[in-house]
Formats: structure tokens, sequence, C-alpha cells
């Protein structure tokens, strides 16, 4: 039996802004088309202008999504559009550094993540944010999923417990050739998707004392420099948090399967991100979860919650953004100063650790 969040007192949504301010996009490609315009559409948020170099591009977007104007050059939409407004800049992470220096002092920025290529360009764009005043966010929309919400919530009530037990395991095909510019970088599978789990484990657990990964290409996915990765967070000798990812399941829907559990003393919440099986159109999602407080016996029950990843995700990433520069939340929860935390992370999980005492003599001794 399949129960509304809201029946069940769950919140699944976002807080939303008072007076959402306009948007301006930086950025045309895919990844806008997708979730940042239909979710913008769904949350009521303006979206004033676009300006990408590839101006054919933009004004296709422009024409299918009733935008106002597209802009000439970024100085353009600094003159055009009046008063307090949002930029939202969706690009690959190389682009990022050019733009924020671009922007007048103050702005209010939504960037695309990861927050740079790497930890070196990450810290740079801290600095940049701190130098300019720049009210900055990262979209690590994930966070911000329905089902995600409805997660944390639950945990907030204290259904579960303690969160003792935190896995990503994703088992999918995705199309990385939708992304033409994965093949120039030297990151891509943590960088570019595990990225999300990672943040959104920081989001529930908070920092880790340390991270381990690996992470590899496969045979079928040329020109890519990983597809699959193991990481490990550590949270000590009681807390659990492994991420574990194979994007390159291409033998049919059967056996993929893309799913987050998170155990706690009392319980358990288990998801299944629809979006990642048969990208894009995906399944959908469900959410459940069981508690056995009060000795009660083990009934999972299933939520329906109101959304999903795509595109409904994008609403919280932006409203988050909105609130903080309107005033009516005094805290931004995406902010580079959190986020810079994720990237560190993420820096950790492609460090090569010392190898094992054990192993610098040669494994074969203990066989």
């Amino acid at each position: 039996m399949m129960t509304l969040a809201s029946e069940l007192n769950i919140n699944d949504q976002p807080q939303m802004p008072l007076q959402p301010l306009p948007v301006v996009i930086i950025g045309a490609g895919g990844i806008v088309k997708d979730a940042h315009l239909p979710a913008y559409q769904l949350a009521g948020f303006k979206v004033a202008g676009i300006y990408d170099t590839d101006s054919a591009k933009a004004a296709k977007l422009a024409a299918d999504f009733t935008i106002p104007h597209v802009f000439a050059s970024i100085d353009e939409a600094a003159e055009t559009v009046s008063g307090a407004m949002i930029y939202d800049i969706a690009l690959p992470a190389a682009a990022i550094i050019p733009i924020l220096k671009k922007l007048p002092d103050g702005s209010a920025v939504l960037m695309q993540k990861p927050m740079g290529d790497d930890l070196a360009e990450a810290e740079m764009i801290l600095a940049i944010c701190r130098e300019k005043s720049i009210k900055a966010a990262v979209n690590f929309q994930l966070r911000y999923a329905p089902f995600m919400l409805a997660a944390k919530d639950i945990i907030a009530k204290g259904l579960i417990g303690e969160v003792c037990d935190v896995e990503f395991n994703i088992n999918v095909y995705t199309p990385w050739h939708l992304w033409s510019f994965m093949k120039t970088i030297s990151r891509v599978e943590i960088a570019y998707h595990s990225i999300h789990y990672i943040d959104f484990i920081r989001s529930l657990l908070g920092n880790p004392t340390d991270v381990f990964g690996k992470t590899t290409r496969h045979p079928n996915s040329p020109g890519l420099a990983s597809v699959r990765s193991d990481i490990i967070m550590d949270y000590g000798d009681a807390v659990r948090a492994n991420i574990h990812t194979n994007h390159n399941h291409n033998f049919g829907a059967t056996h993929q399967h893309s799913f987050v559990k998170i155990e706690g003393t009392h319980g358990a919440v288990k998801i299944q991100m629809g979006l990642l099986i048969n990208y894009p159109e995906g399944l959908p999602d469900t959410i459940e979860y069981v508690s056995i407080l009060n000795n009660a016996e083990p009934v999972w029950q299933q939520i329906k919650v109101k959304g999903s990843w795509f595109p409904h995700a994008f609403i919280g990433s932006m409203s988050q953004l909105m609130c903080y520069a309107e005033g009516s939340s005094t805290v931004l929860d995406n902010s580079v100063e959190d986020v810079i935390w994720t990237m560190r992370c993420v820096e950790a999980a492609y460090e090569i650790k010392p190898a094992s005492k054990y192993l610098t003599t040669g494994i074969s001794k203990f066989f």
C-alpha cells in the first residue's frame, strides 16, 4: 500500500522564497533544457534572460520556454535586468572561474556542480566568491530531490533511530555520449556523478575523517577516464558509508538497479532512484521505510512523494539561494563554504593512498 508523504506528515518539499528573484541563465546545454528550465516553470520562477556563446542554442531555448531576452554578453545581462537577480551558471566546471570574475560584486550565484574540475579550482572559486562578496551556492540538487527530503524528515522525526549505515549502489548503463565534454576531462565518474552521493552523505552525517576511493575506466567506453567507482567514507567504527557505482552495465534492464539504503538503530529507508535506469527516460522512483520503535513488527511502508530528481530537485537548490538572498532563511545550505568540503572529500577519493606494508614485498608470500 502506498501513502502520500503529506498524509504521513512527512515533508518532501523544499522551503520556497517569499518573493522569487528573476533568474539569468548562463549556458544553454542539455541540463538547462531538461532540468533547470522545466524546474523553474514548475516553481513559477521567472527567467529574465539567457546567455550562451552559441547564440542559436540560447535563442532556441528562449523560444521554447518563453524567455524574453537572449543576451549577447554577461555584461548585457547585468545592464538589462534591473534590481536583484540570480545568476544561474550552468556550464562545465572549467568555465566557472572566468564567469565569476565577470559578474558584479555582491551578486547571487548558483553554479553547476562540480565546484571546479579539482580541489585547486574549488579553492580558487571559494576565494573569488569571498573577495567579490558573492552569495554563492552550488547546484548539488540531489540533496533536494523529494525522496531525499522525505528520507531526511523521516530521520529527523526519529522514526529509524540513529543512522549507522548508508549505502549507494548503482548498476546501470549511462549514455555518457550525451555530454561530449566528458571525453576531454581526466576525472569523470566521481567528479561528475558520485560527487552527488558524497555530498548527500556529508549533508546527512557531516564531514568524514577520511575518504578512500578507487575509480576505473571500462574497455567498452573508450575515451572516458572512468565509469565505475568504489568509495568508502570513514565515520569511525560504528557508522558505515559506502558508494558503489557501475555505469557500464549494458546488458538490458533485468539486473540494473539504482538505490540508496539508509539504516538506523530502529529502522531503515530504501529509495530507488529511477532516473538512472534507462536514462534519460528513467523509471518511477520508489521510497519505503520501516520502523521498529517500541518493539513494533518490521512492516515496510511505501510512500508517494511529489516529484522526482529531474527536474524537481532543481527547484530546491535554486529556492535555497533565493530564500537566503531575500533573508527568509539565515542559512545557505548549499553554499560554497559548505560545498568546499564535498570537493575536499572528492579529492581524498582520488588520492592514491600509501601501499599497505603487507603488500610492499609482494602478496604472493601469503599464499
